[in-house]
């Protein structure tokens, strides 16, 4: 067994499937005692059950590692609060925050109900604000610990899925923030945006969605151009496994890592990206207030030169 976790102790939300599944085994490879929670609900956040965190817990054991479950529901501040206090009373400590819940309630905007829209905007934002609020009063009072966000790249424009699309830009703006406030302490915070099979994605996640002839493809929307096509998986799994996330997430955790804080990666294929924050890209001034004659020549310039 690796030692490069040894000591540690992380909590992996969502932890009983897919991405946090194997983000818990490849911690509790590396040396970590994990808890790992999963309410154990469907994709569209209904029903529970302990099988999938007991599951996973179960393979740590027979591999050597140490892990118990947690069920609680992450988006509600006292579930929060008690899955952070598990970790203290089962091992002492706490060192690594990684969430990676997520649900899906898919409908077009015009046929969005509300409660469609607030069950995934408190699953997916509330569930990763909850636990990374009392893991960082904790963290700040040791001057260290480590959180991992995943997200999506949905907030880029995706059809069908404005919820998901909002959440996912929250726990952007979530990591971001959240690294800012408790970088001085110590304490980093990222996100990762990984495209792979899931629940939640259970089609060629390449084409989900988006059709072959629509303009512009995911690459393009993801500001990385056009990748070399991959002929070829080398490895076990395949370049859609979720389990292609966990190294990079796991380094994100170690403390090879100090000054990456507030930076959004991307997994897609067998390839890691890193996004850019947002820049300014076109500016006008005027001392004064703007006229709408001045709208109708300035703006078509800002957006474009074929104007």
């Amino acid at each position: 067994m690796s030692s490069r976790m040894n000591g540690k102790v992380a909590i992996v939300t969502g932890g009983g499937r897919g991405i946090g599944r194997g983000i818990a085994m490849l911690l509790s490879k590396e040396g970590a005692s994990v808890i790992v929670n999963d309410v154990g609900c469907d994709v569209n956040g209904t029903g529970s059950s302990t099988g999938p965190a007991d599951a996973v817990v179960a393979e740590i054991a027979s591999s050597g590692g140490k892990a118990i479950s947690n069920y609680e529901n992450t988006s509600e501040m006292n579930g929060a609060e008690n899955l952070v206090k598990s970790a203290l009373d089962s091992y002492g400590q706490l060192d690594i925050l990684v969430n990676s819940v997520g649900i899906i309630s898919d409908r077009m905007i015009y046929q969005m109900t509300p409660d469609d829209w607030d069950i995934v905007i408190k699953n997916n934002v509330k569930g990763v604000f909850a636990p990374s609020k009392f893991a960082a009063i904790l963290f700040r009072q040791q001057r260290s610990g480590r959180i991992v966000n995943m997200t999506s790249d949905a907030g880029l424009g995706e059809i069908g899925r404005s919820n998901f699309a909002a959440a996912s830009e929250a726990v952007i703006g979530l990591t971001r923030t959240t690294a800012r406030d408790l970088g001085k302490y110590g304490v980093t915070c990222n996100a990762i945006s990984p495209m792979v099979h899931t629940r939640l994605f259970p089609g060629s996640v390449d084409e989900f969605r988006i059709s072959e002839n629509t303009l512009p493809t995911r690459d393009e929307r993801a500001g990385i151009g056009s990748g070399p096509p991959i002929d070829e998986w080398s490895g076990p799994g395949s370049p859609d496994d979720p389990d292609n996330v966990a190294p990079l997430a796991v380094y994100l955790c170690t403390e090879a890592s100090p000054n990456i804080n507030g930076y959004v990666f991307g997994i897609r294929r067998g390839s890691i990206f890193l996004y850019s924050n947002p820049t300014i890209e076109k500016a006008i001034h005027k001392w004064g207030n703007f006229t709408m004659d001045e709208m109708d020549i300035l703006v078509p310039k800002m957006i474009g030169d074929g104007f």
